[in-house]
């Protein structure tokens, strides 16, 4: 394995480069990174959409008529959704964060409820507390400011692509020369 990652270093290297090119282009244009994000989830909605309906049409062993009226119709709404995206990128956006924020919201809850309902069977069930408490935290503030919480996620995205593209460069050194002692710090 380690002969095949240093044949391909160069390879690990220019995905370390281009994830620190996106993270710092995400970070410079977060406007257009979450324009892109919508329109890259609408072409994937219209896909998924048409894909559903293509098995809608082909139908297939075991695919009753209400089957195929019920991947028809979630076809249709998919490819609708997408179509929307691209006409509405901006309102979009804004739904996608307010489903994402209501989501953390509720899944936050539940953690509060499952780590006092656990308090008596594990220790250190503050911490699934905490992790319910920094859920809900997330959840309001997509709620309450849609489109900073948007960037916000944007911000922290391009933050982790940076980190991983600096990741992967000091890995594609270290493969390319296996061998070597690693530089003194």
């Amino acid at each position: 394995m380690i002969e095949t990652l240093r044949r391909g270093w160069w390879l690990i290297l220019l995905r370390g480069i281009l994830a620190v090119i996106f993270g710092i282009m995400a970070l410079v244009w977060p406007g257009i990174t979450v324009l892109a994000l919508v329109l890259l989830w609408g072409v994937y909605a219209v896909v998924d959409g048409a894909s559903e309906i293509g098995l809608a049409v082909r139908g297939g062993e075991g695919l009753t008529g209400g089957g195929r009226w019920a991947l028809a119709l979630l076809g249709l709404f998919g490819v609708a959704a997408g179509v929307i995206a691209f006409l509405w990128p901006g309102i979009t956006a804004l739904v996608l964060a307010y489903l994402i924020g209501f989501w953390a919201i509720l899944t936050g809850v539940m953690e509060i409820i499952a780590a006092i309902r656990l308090r008596e069977e594990i220790d250190n069930e503050w911490l699934m507390g905490i992790s319910g408490a920094l859920s809900v935290v997330l959840g309001a503030i997509l709620v309450i400011a849609p489109g900073a919480g948007v960037l916000g996620l944007v911000t922290v995205i391009a933050i982790f692509a940076i980190a991983w593209g600096i990741t992967l460069i000091l890995l594609s050194f270290r493969v390319r020369n296996p061998g070597a002692a690693p530089a003194a710090a």
